[in-house]
């Protein structure tokens, strides 16, 4: 295993490379992992799962507020995943998750990270890890922005992912979206996916409405399955995602 073990609470946490090279941005980025703990007793593969902001799923030493938890939640639940964790840049954020250029924030890369993830590092995870490979057990997930851009892999990849966690998307950013979903979703009947959405009242009227918009929509979808969380207190803030992230995983499991 080529990954380097990371001091903390959590033995079976790992950062894979702290620059790993990102061909398609021309620039490297912290990679983080996650295995099961009993990976290393056996010879079973397992699903992976593809997280966005990896600084905040583990430690709270990196992340910008409060960490997910990620490893403490799936030790608890006898996790049978692999999580694979990839750091945000501050600087590239809203570039980087966002595919369109915009007048305000400059130009979109999304496009460009979506294929790092799936033509570079799926691939690198795949031949290093005992992963289950298919799309049927290859899943992606992400907050606000991070939603954005997990949502916008299913609509482009959904031969690499199956399913998705959609956590209090950034869809306004985002105002031709519902004309990519039908035109794509129309392509994608090949390939059904499954969406876990999570947003809070207390996000913002335009926030909420956005992502019921999106929803009613992909309903009319046959290939769909959603599962949709709704919390009237909800914030949007990594505490609430940090909450709602163990319903997810036992919904993708």
């Amino acid at each position: 295993m080529n990954a380097t073990v990371k001091t903390k609470s959590s033995h079976n946490v790992y950062i894979i490379d702290k620059a790993f090279y990102m061909p398609q941005l021309k620039r490297s980025r912290r990679i983080w992992l996650y295995l099961p703990p009993n990976y290393h007793l056996s010879k079973q593969h397992y699903p992976v799962v593809y997280m966005q902001d990896g600084q905040n799923l583990f430690e709270e030493w990196s992340a910008f507020g409060e960490e997910w938890g990620v490893d403490e939640t799936l030790n608890e639940l006898n996790g049978r995943c692999i999580v694979v964790g990839i750091d945000n840049s501050p600087e590239r954020r809203m570039n980087e998750y966002t595919t369109q250029d915009h007048e305000k924030y400059g130009t979109g890369e999304g496009a460009l990270y979506l294929s790092f993830l799936v033509n570079t590092l799926k691939p690198y995870i795949d031949e290093t890890y005992r992963t289950l490979p298919g799309r049927e057990h290859t899943s992606i997930a992400g907050s606000s922005l991070g939603a954005l851009i997990s949502f916008y892999a299913c609509l482009h990849y959904p031969q690499t992912f199956g399913a998705a966690g959609i956590f209090s998307p950034a869809f306004w950013i985002a105002p031709a979206l519902e004309n990519e979903i039908k035109n794509k979703s129309e392509k994608n009947k090949a390939y059904p996916q499954r969406f876990f959405f999570y947003y809070g009242e207390k996000e913002g009227h335009e926030m909420a409405a956005n992502a019921k918009a999106v929803i009613d929509l992909l309903n009319t979808f046959e290939q769909v399955t959603l599962k949709v969380t709704v919390d009237k207190e909800g914030t949007h803030s990594e505490a609430n995602w940090r909450a709602i992230f163990p319903k997810f995983y036992k919904w993708m499991m």
